[in-house]
């Protein structure tokens, strides 16, 4: 599900694989970019491909495969048949609190070095 790498331009240095690998570890340690393993490839790499593929929609693409894949596994239809919405509604305007008179805050003399 992962595109191959454009045609006419310069290989990859990197498989798709290890892309991949590079930003699922990203996305699961919560690192800044920077900061990813040199055993993986550079972090501009890694983030380019990143946002490719968000724009082209290639992790909903695999998103959806995977939760239809994982609906069959457990013995139901891929596709849901009927869905349920639940909401509640919490009334706000008529709870009323204490009113309070709020002053400014004063500054103290000492705050400022030269007043």
């Amino acid at each position: 599900m992962i595109p191959d790498a454009r045609a006419g331009g310069r290989p990859r240095k990197a498989t798709s694989r290890e892309l991949v690998d590079a930003i699922l570890y990203f996305l699961r340690a919560g690192i800044a970019w920077r900061l990813l393993p040199h055993d993986l490839p550079p972090w501009q790499t890694v983030y380019y491909y990143l946002r490719r593929w968000q724009e082209e929609g290639v992790w909903q693409h695999i998103h959806h495969t995977l939760v239809l894949a994982d609906r069959e596994r457990c013995g139901r239809q891929a596709s849901p048949s009927a869905g349920i919405l639940d909401s509640q509604s919490v009334r706000t305007a008529d709870q009323k609190g204490a009113k309070r008179a709020t002053m400014r805050a004063r500054r103290s003399l000492g705050a400022n070095a030269t007043s």
